[in-house]
C-alpha cells in the first residue's frame, strides 16, 4: 500500500495571511464608514442647498408682494387725485351758474337800452314798456345770480374739508407703503423675520441664519428698485422729485373719465347742469325769448398741474362758454361766462368771488423728497428704471448664503463617524497618518430675481413699473461676478477666488 507524505505549511506564511486578512477587514470597515459619512454629507448638502434655494425664493416672493402692493396703492393714490379732479369739476360747474345768470343780466341791460331807443314816438310806446320789463328781468337775473353764488358758497367749506381729507388719505396710503418697505427690508436683512425662520426649522435644522453682509446686499437691491429711496449703490441715481411728480400727475390725468376731463358734452352744450336751472335761466325768469348758452362753445375741464406743466403743484377746474339772450325786439351779444376753482400751496383761488369762502390748500403731488415724506408730502413709490441689462433693467435680486455643520460629533447619534472628531489616526513606528471620515461645514448659496411680466400676449413688452401688480419671483442662475461678490461678502474668500479663476463655471 502506497502512502502519500504530508507536508505542513510554515507558521510564517500562516501569520502573513492573518495580517492581510485583518488589514482587509480594517480597510473594508473604513470604506463602509467613509461611505456612510459621504452619504450623510451629500444628504446634508442637498438639504442645505434646498434650504438656501427656498430662502432666496421666499425673500423674492416677499419682495414681489411688496412691489405689487406699491402698484395697487399707487393706483389708489392716482384714484384719489382723480377724485380731487372730480370735486373741482363739480365745484366749477356749480360756480358757473351764478355767472350765467349775471351775463344774462348784462344782456338784458343791453336789450333794455335797445327797447328804450325805439320808444321815441307815440306809436312806439310799447318799446318803453318792454324796456321797463327788460330792466325788471335783468334785476331778476341779478338776484338769481347772487342766490346761486350763496348756494355754492354754502358748499365751499364742505368742498375744502373733502379736499383736505383726500389730501391726508394720500399721505396715509404712502405711510402704509413706507411701513411695508421697512418691514420687507428687515426680512431681507436678517432672513428670519415674519416667518422666514420657520424655513430653517423645517428644511435644515441647525443651519445658520442669513449672512449679515448678504442681507445687506438684499436690502441694497430692494432700495435700488424704488426711485428716490436712499441706500442704493451700484445702480442709477435718484431722479428729481419734480420728475417723479410728473409721472403720478400724468397717470392721474390719464385715469380721468370724460366728466372731469372734458365733460363729455354733446355739441359742447352744458347739459350736465340741472334741468331746473336751465329752465329757470331760459324760461322762468324771462318768460319768453331765446335765453341759452350757445352750442359748441361750452368747455369744461379739471386737471392736476399748473398751466401746461404736469408737476402736480395744483388742482384746478374751469368752466366757460358764451351766453346768448334775445327778447322781444332786443338782442344781446354773446357774453363769455367762466368759473375757476383752484387748490394749491398758496391757498388756491375761486371765481366768481361771490361763491368763495375760506381757502383751498393742496400740498401738491410728490411735494417732498421720498425720505422726507413721513409727515406729509403726498409721495408715492416709483420704479427706478435702469437700461443696463447686467442690472436686469433695475429688477431686484435676492441672495442667500447659509452654512451648516455637517459633522454630528456625537458617536451614539452618528456611529459612522466612529468618534467625536470623525477622524482615524494610524501609527507605524515613526510614521503617522490621519484619515478624516466626516466633513466639517458646508455652505449653500442661491439667487432669485423679482421680475415684471404682465399677463397676456405681448406682456413682456411692457416695461417694469409700479402701477400694475404683475411682479413675480423665480430662482435665477448666478453670473460669475455675482457669485464672486456674494462669496466675498460672506467671507468665503477661497471659494470666491475659485469662482473667479474658473470662467464658464455653471452656477
Amino acid at each position: 500500500m502506497h502512502l502519500r507524505p504530508q507536508v505542513k505549511s510554515p507558521r510564517r506564511r500562516r501569520g502573513q495571511a492573518l495580517v492581510l486578512a485583518a488589514l482587509s477587514f480594517l480597510v473594508l470597515a473604513l470604506m463602509v464608514a467613509l461611505s456612510f459619512n459621504l452619504s450623510h454629507a451629500l444628504r446634508e448638502k442637498v438639504s442645505l442647498q434646498q434650504h438656501s434655494d427656498s430662502m432666496a425664493y421666499s425673500m423674492a416672493v416677499m419682495e414681489a408682494r411688496a412691489l405689487n402692493y406699491y402698484a395697487v396703492s399707487n393706483r389708489s393714490i392716482a384714484a384719489t387725485y382723480v377724485a380731487m379732479n372730480s370735486m373741482h369739476a363739480y365745484m366749477a360747474a356749480a360756480s358757473v351758474t351764478g355767472e350765467m345768470m349775471r351775463k344774462s343780466q348784462t344782456n338784458y341791460y343791453i336789450i333794455m337800452a335797445m327797447e328804450f331807443a325805439q320808444c321815441g314816438c307815440w306809436s312806439c310806446f310799447k318799446h318803453c314798456i318792454h324796456g321797463l320789463q327788460a330792466l325788471k328781468i335783468a334785476g331778476k337775473y341779478g338776484k338769481a345770480g347772487k342766490n346761486y353764488d350763496n348756494k355754492v358758497k354754502d358748499l365751499d367749506k364742505n368742498f375744502t374739508d373733502t379736499m383736505k381729507g383726500l389730501d391726508r388719505m394720500v399721505d396715509f396710503i404712502h405711510a402704509s407703503q413706507a411701513m411695508v418697505h421697512t418691514r420687507t427690508m428687515q426680512a431681507l436683512r436678517d432672513g428670519k423675520s415674519y416667518g422666514l425662520n420657520k424655513l430653517t426649522e423645517y428644511n435644515a435644522p441647525g443651519a445658520s441664519t442669513l449672512n449679515a453682509s448678504v442681507g445687506g446686499m438684499n436690502v441694497n437691491e430692494f432700495n435700488c428698485s424704488v426711485d428716490g429711496m436712499a441706500g442704493c449703490t451700484g445702480s442709477v441715481g435718484n431722479s428729481d422729485a419734480k420728475a417723479r411728480a410728473k409721472v403720478m400727475t400724468e397717470v392721474a390725468m390719464a385715469s380721468r373719465s370724460d366728466w372731469p376731463a372734458n365733460r363729455g358734452l354733446m355739441m359742447d352744450y352744458p347739459a350736465h347742469l340741472h334741468p331746473s336751472f336751465l329752465e329757470e335761466l331760459g324760461n322762468d325768469i324771462p318768460g319768453e325769448g331765446i335765453n341759452s348758452p350757445l352750442p359748441f362753445t361750452h368747455k369744461g375741464t379739471a386737471k392736476t398741474g399748473t398751466g401746461s406743466g404736469s408737476e402736480g403743484k395744483s388742482i384746478s377746474a374751469s368752466e366757460q362758454g358764451l351766453m346768448f339772450n334775445q327778447w322781444k325786439d332786443g338782442i344781446g351779444i354773446p357774453l363769455r361766462y367762466s368759473a375757476t376753482v383752484t387748490s394749491e400751496g398758496n391757498n388756491g383761488s375761486h371765481s366768481p368771488g361771490g361763491a368763495h369762502t375760506g381757502q383751498h390748500p393742496f400740498e401738491g403731488v410728490n411735494a417732498k423728497a421720498l425720505t422726507s415724506c413721513t409727515a406729509g408730502g403726498n409721495c408715492f413709490m416709483k420704479f427706478r428704471a435702469n437700461d443696463d441689462a447686467d442690472r436686469d433693467f433695475g429688477q431686484p435680486r435676492t441672495y442667500s448664503y447659509v452654512t451648516k455643520q455637517f459633522r454630528v460629533g456625537n458617536k451614539p447619534k452618528a456611529p459612522w463617524e466612529l468618534n467625536s472628531s470623525g477622524t482615524v489616526k494610524f501609527s507605524n513606528g515613526d510614521t503617522n497618518a490621519t484619515l478624516k471620515l466626516a466633513a466639517d461645514e458646508g455652505a449653500g448659496l442661491s439667487k432669485a430675481i423679482v421680475y415684471y411680466h404682465r399677463l397676456g400676449a405681448g406682456g413682456w413688452r411692457e416695461p417694469p413699473n409700479l402701477f400694475a401688480p404683475y411682479w413675480r419671483a423665480k430662482l435665477h442662475p448666478f453670473t460669475q461676478r455675482q457669485a464672486s461678490e456674494l462669496l466675498s461678502a460672506a467671507g468665503n474668500s477661497d471659494a470666491a477666488q475659485l469662482v473667479t479663476s474658473a470662467p464658464g463655471l455653471s452656477l
